[in-house]
């Protein structure tokens, strides 16, 4: 099977650990096991004594009944039978595409989103249809355009909410009206929502398209919204009869994920609050940097993310976005993220939730080299 390469993760491979000043990271700062053992008010030396005696079989295949719980427990209908642990977001995305989407079926994908949602149909031989979100639409699908992209053939619609790379987050009224869509011809909607519980208002949480929709699919994991990147956990969410043919085709390329991932995955979910409580502070508080500096640069312009930890800059400069970032990155070490690789030429995407002293020397930075370059 031939696939496109998976330009996002071509981009981060290749640039991540030479850069100074991170800003293409889409985590929320990680958490280290110390803080993580401080927010959930563990004992270090009981938890380590526990660690110790933990025999380091396969676990539970479908993931721990404590763990399939606790993400239950973030949907509002979902139960531990809707719910099978993966290998990330990404084993989950990889594990919905490759159970529903046959050679010849008709697939509607937002573009941009994260590739795997138009690039693995395509290289099933499903016929992939993309709906290219406009700023002038607040980078929302224009809901007209997608019921006629649909069809009586249409067997998947992918989306992302919040979305990554632009922020944009469809609300409740506006997931019902895409699964009304769907509903007209029998179609499923597989919603990326790794970025769920990353609003900018409330506690962070916006509807799941699998508490509004009978063929709706939700996809997540730790690393987003709970700084967790390094557990390498996901689930999918979703109909128990789909759940079923997922754990069939899970069989061949996971197994299990590790006890010790499951573990840590566990006791974060049950603290989620004090967790949430420390990123909204990073998240928010950053937003408002990033929206200030780009009211101060006449070189970029950007729709103000309302979720997520990413935003779509626009900029004005007589340069590919790669040739931009590259020469970005060996000028200042700042690393962005080219729009080229997200399949959406003229942008650049930042990662505005690291570490809030990363986020201002970095734009300080890259600010000096915008201002070198309209002089130039």
């Amino acid at each position: 099977m031939k696939i496109a390469e998976f330009g996002v993760e071509q981009w981060m491979n290749e640039f991540e650990t030479r850069c100074e000043w991170n800003l293409a990271e889409t985590c929320i700062e990680s958490l280290t096991v110390a803080e993580l053992l401080e927010l959930s008010d563990q004992d270090p030396e009981t938890f380590t004594k526990q660690l110790l005696s933990m025999k380091l079989t396969y676990g539970a295949i479908e993931g721990s009944d404590r763990l399939r719980d606790l993400v239950a427990g973030l949907y509002q209908q979902q139960t531990r039978d809707n719910v099978v642990i993966t290998h990330g977001a990404v084993g989950a995305n990889q594990l919905a595409h490759l159970t529903l989407v046959e050679p010849g079926d008709h697939v509607v994908a937002v573009v941009p989103t994260y590739q795997q949602h138009y690039s693995i149909p395509d290289s099933i031989g499903a016929d992939v249809q993309l709906l290219h979100l406009d700023a002038e639409h607040h980078w929302l699908p224009d809901l007209d355009r997608l019921a006629a992209l649909v069809t009586p053939d249409t067997r998947m619609i992918a989306i992302n909410n919040p979305n990554n790379p632009t922020g944009s987050l469809m609300d409740r009224a506006f997931l019902e009206q895409v699964a009304a869509i769907a509903d007209r011809v029998g179609a499923y909607v597989l919603c990326d929502e790794v970025y769920r519980g990353t609003a900018q208002h409330g506690d962070g949480y916006t509807t799941s398209i699998a508490d509004l929709y009978p063929r709706g699919i939700s996809t997540g994991s730790m690393s987003k919204t709970y700084s967790l990147a390094g557990l390498r956990l996901g689930w999918l969410t979703g109909p128990t009869d789909l759940i079923h043919d997922v754990c069939i085709q899970r069989d061949y390329n996971t197994i299990s994920v590790g006890m010790l991932d499951d573990l840590l995955a566990a006791l974060a979910l049950e603290h989620r609050d004090q967790i949430a409580a420390r990123n909204h502070a990073i998240l928010r508080g950053n937003r408002e940097i990033l929206d200030a500096w780009v009211a101060t640069q006449p070189l970029i312009e950007y729709v103000k993310p309302t979720a997520g930890t990413t935003a779509l800059l626009r900029y004005h400069l007589d340069m590919t976005s790669r040739d931009l970032c590259v020469d970005l990155l060996q000028r200042t070490g700042v690393m962005l993220t080219p729009g080229s690789a997200l399949d959406i030429e003229g942008h650049l995407r930042i990662g505005y939730a690291n570490n809030p002293g990363i986020l201002h020397e970095g734009l300080t930075r890259f600010a000096a080299y915008l201002n070198h370059q309209s002089e130039g």
